[in-house]
């Protein structure tokens, strides 16, 4: 093999790796909250990762939960032993 295959075949494995890391940060998976930012229009709403499909994004709270506190499923920021 010569060294323009070796370098064609490294240049795909790494390409892949990024690819892969890419699509895991995507999917949340370097998430450690338990709440995702999401946008709606000039402002972010916190939803949890278990929400309450019937609930609407609107309805949940457009600051982040503090030290100790969670936001419910139906969008209630909530003691986090709840």
């Amino acid at each position: 093999m010569n060294s323009k295959n070796i370098f064609k075949y490294v240049f795909i494995t790494v390409v892949i790796i990024l690819a892969g890391l890419a699509l895991a940060d995507a999917l949340g998976y370097f998430n450690q909250k338990s709440y995702t930012a999401v946008s709606h229009g000039s402002h972010s709403h916190y939803v949890p990762h278990d929400r309450d499909p019937d609930v609407p994004i609107n309805k949940f709270p457009q600051t982040e939960p503090a030290k100790g506190q969670k936001i419910s499923p139906t969008g209630q920021i909530v003691p986090a032993g709840q």
